[in-house]
This record gives structure tokens, C-alpha cells and sequence, in this order.
């Protein structure tokens, strides 16, 4: 069954049904020691289609729905995700400047969805979020962001730390915003391939991501509030990109 306001499905055999379809899961959520034949038919599906579920507590899927949703729910999206590995060579091929924006375990919709609005204003490449611990790709997104989600092409990865790699191997430097940093925005070349970390709301990026980073970079603050929403301070940083760009186009 199906819940169109909240954007997900629940069920076994409804859940299968939507994979088979060829829907797009955001996140499936599956109960602890789940058992069954059509259980056993719907892991092979997800082992075949490399969705990864999440095993959680019934209580957390009574928490979603009431109804009987058999041990698994699974929130479904109008966006594709692609992967970053197909994307980069791709834009190098094209002679393009390849331009990426990683978000670090995100989890307000709001804030997502309004940096992806931002990120395909700016000519963001791709926006490359995580498997796990990342807001919803839901119609609350796609609202926020204008409908930008479909304009930007998402990709999710298992392991952002190896995205980093992934992306310095293919010659594109990492840039990871922190408070802590020394270095201003100003101070670094956005002209050349490149990719900016934007961290969790709380606690800001993984010590594992930023350890990858080329550059911990940071927004100066004149204020007494020593930090800005993340949206904004996105915001902030992918438009000095843009003015860099520009700038260097311009031949100035």
C-alpha cells in the first residue's frame, strides 16, 4: 500500500511490486529479523538492484505507519540517483569543469531542498549525498527546492570518504567548509575541477570526510553568531565559485 502525502510504501509484496516497476527508493527500512518467503523474495530483489535496506526495531516502522505494513517501509522518489563514478568522465569527455557539491549526512528536507535549488542555479554537476543518515528525497524536497531536484542530478554513495578519493584520483579538488578552518573562501581556486563539503546541521562534516579533504575552508563571521544556516552558508560559498568563474572567463 501506499501513503502519497508521506511518499512511501508498505507492505512486502507491495514494495517488491514498486522495485520491479522500476520506481526509485530513497530508503527501505526493514525489521529486525524479518523471516519469510516473501521476505526472502523481496532481499534477493534488493541484492539485485543494490538498495540497501536499513534494519531497524518494529517500533520504528510503527512510527511511520499503523497499519500492517509486514516489517518493511520504503520511501520512494520522483528523482533519479545516478553515480558520481559515471558522472565525472562523463563531463570530462564533454570538455566541461566538473563542479560537484557533496552534503554530509543533511537531514532537514527544508535545507536540502533549498541548497539543491541553489546548487542548480550556481550549474552545480552533481549534488552527491550518502546512503545513509541523509534527509528524504520527498515532495517536501522537491517543493523547497522548486522543483530544482529535477534539473540536478542526485547520486548516493555508501561511503562519502571514498567519494572524496574518488574524485582527487580523477583530478578534482575537495573543498570541505568548517568553522574551524584558517583558510577563507577567497583564498582557494574554485576555476579549476572541483567539489565543496557541506556538513550536518549539528555536528558539521564527518572527522573521516574532512580528513580526505584537499581544504578545510570557512565564510568569515564579523558577528557575535558564530555560525550561519547551512543553506545560506552554501549559498555563500557556491556564488564565490560562480564570481570566480566568471571572473576568469572574463579574462580578468
Amino acid at each position: 500500500m501506499t501513503d502519497k502525502k508521506d511518499d512511501f510504501i508498505f507492505g512486502l509484496r507491495p514494495v517488491i511490486e514498486a522495485i520491479e516497476a522500476g520506481k526509485t527508493i530513497d530508503k527501505i527500512f526493514v525489521q529486525n529479523a524479518l523471516q519469510g518467503p516473501i521476505y526472502a523474495e523481496l532481499k534477493a530483489i534488493l541484492a539485485k538492484n543494490k538498495i540497501r535496506p536499513n534494519y531497524v526495531p518494529v517500533e520504528k516502522l510503527n512510527r511511520f505507519t499503523r497499519k500492517n505494513h509486514q516489517g518493511v517501509v520504503a520511501f520512494i522518489s520522483d528523482v533519479p540517483f545516478h553515480k558520481v563514478e559515471d558522472i565525472v568522465p562523463q563531463l570530462f569527455e564533454e570538455g566541461k569543469t566538473p563542479f560537484l557539491l557533496i552534503l554530509d549526512r543533511l537531514t532537514d528536507v527544508r535545507n536540502f531542498g533549498a541548497i539543491c535549488r541553489t546548487a542548480e542555479c550556481v550549474g552545480i554537476d552533481a549534488v552527491v549525498i550518502p546512503e545513509k543518515g541523509a534527509a528524504p528525497i520527498n515532495s517536501d524536497a522537491i517543493k523547497t527546492s522548486a522543483g530544482a531536484l529535477y534539473n540536478v542530478k542526485i547520486c548516493k554513495a555508501p561511503n562519502l570518504a571514498h567519494v572524496v578519493d574518488f574524485l582527487q584520483q580523477s583530478g578534482i579538488s575537495v573543498f570541505a567548509a568548517s568553522e574551524k578552518a584558517e583558510k577563507l573562501i577567497y583564498d582557494v581556486d574554485f576555476t579549476e575541477p572541483c567539489a565543496v563539503v557541506m556538513g550536518n546541521e549539528e555536528t558539521g562534516i564527518s572527522k573521516e570526510v574532512l580528513h580526505h579533504s584537499d581544504e578545510k575552508i570557512k565564510l568569515p563571521i564579523e558577528g557575535k553568531t558564530q555560525s550561519l544556516n547551512v543553506s545560506v552558508a552554501c549559498g555563500a560559498i557556491l556564488y564565490e565559485a560562480v564570481r570566480q568563474k566568471m571572473t576568469a572567463k572574463a579574462g580578468l
